[in-house]
């Protein structure tokens, strides 16, 4: 078999032998243009190709994303760098041009005041007439305006272009007060407020005493604390009962007295420091009675459970018959809340500022 095989093959191979030669003979003779057309189609024609080779595209140094990003930031900050130009120009001018400047004390408006003069807030104030209101310190003038006695707040706003806007709100006197040797008014706080001409008749208050301005603004604020609630008690039931009480003494802190007035005379009442309106009904229950029993009725204590001193401020303190649940004295009754040695206050009436 093998020998059979391979002289086919010979015989094939001395067929093609001829057939080749020619074939080369002939290429030769054939043009160089054609002899390359032939070569690609030989290659076309190949079962062994080669791939074609990538036309390589050109591209910019950064991806597309990152270059779109890129643009927004850089609009954003040429549109930040604009914003900030105008707004130093416009600082540069509102800085600088007369426009913005306040001419005199009549382009500050002020609202609010009663008691307050014109002439105070103007004292205030006097140190930027001529400046620009940009560079007025709103803050600090608020603070110097809240110094002045009867100021208990005050706002500063600036009315463009050269304007300043100044509302006060005023303190409300509860009482008079002895500051020195004058009369003044004090508000609920403790703040003393001085009386100007024709104030005197405008209010009617009782008399404190027992606060001066010599105390400090704590002490004389706590004070005032327990006079607000003594008037407070005594008008909640409709009584006005305060319209009786000419002054108070608030130098006790555990005795708070009134004294109270009517057409008969003046009548010092001890009250402790709670219960106002319970003891003093029942000073307004018993007062004739007390007149009637005794010659002259000075003061009366009514700090002690079921049971009034009469006249306690003088020697020899009486309780009133009927008044006691059981005997007591002067001498042995003890108060509600604890009571400390103290000097006993002199028996006399203080009328109230004409």
């Amino acid at each position: 078999m093998a020998r059979k095989n391979s002289s086919v093959l010979l015989e094939d191979e001395l067929e093609e032998a001829p057939n080749g030669a020619a074939r080369r003979a002939r290429r030769d003779e054939e043009s160089p243009l054609d002899a390359r057309m032939l070569d690609l189609d030989d290659e076309a024609e190949s079962p062994f190709l080669r791939g074609q080779k990538r036309v390589p595209v050109r591209r910019g140094a950064l991806p597309r994303k990152a270059a779109s990003r890129v643009k927004i930031i850089v609009v954003v900050l040429c549109i930040g760098v604009g914003v900030a130009l105008q707004a130093i120009a416009l600082q540069r001018y509102g800085t600088r041009s007369w426009r913005f400047r306040l001419d005199s004390s009549d382009n500050i408006a002020i609202s609010g005041t009663s008691n307050v003069t014109r002439a105070q807030v103007r004292n205030v104030m006097a140190s930027d007439i001529d400046r620009n209101v940009f560079f007025v310190p709103l803050e600090e003038r608020k603070k110097q305006l809240e110094q002045i006695p009867w100021v208990q707040s005050a706002s500063v706003m600036r009315l463009l272009p050269n304007r300043l806007k100044i509302d006060i709100t005023e303190r409300t006197p509860v009482a008079f007060v002895e500051a020195g040797s004058h009369i003044a008014l004090i508000d609920a706080n403790g703040v003393i407020m001085e009386l100007t001409p024709g104030q005197t008749a405008k209010y009617s208050f009782p008399v404190v005493v027992g606060v001066s301005d010599s105390d400090p603004p704590s002490t004389r604020a706590a004070r005032m604390r327990i006079y607000s609630q003594l008037m407070k008690e005594l008008d909640s039931s409709g009584g006005n009962y305060s319209a009786d009480i000419s002054d108070v003494d608030l130098s006790d802190p555990y005795d708070l007295k009134a004294t109270v007035t009517d057409p008969q005379g003046a009548v010092l009442v001890h009250l402790g420091t709670s219960n106002f309106l319970e003891r003093f009904k029942v000073y307004v229950a018993h007062v004739q009675e007390w007149r009637a029993q005794f010659h002259k009725l000075e003061s009366v204590d009514l700090r002690y459970d079921h049971q009034v001193i009469v006249n306690p401020d003088s020697p020899g303190g009486e309780v009133p018959q009927g008044a006691a649940n059981s005997p007591a004295s002067a001498a042995t009754a003890k108060p509600q809340p604890p009571a400390q040695p103290r000097k006993a206050a002199p028996n006399k009436a203080t009328k109230k500022p004409a």
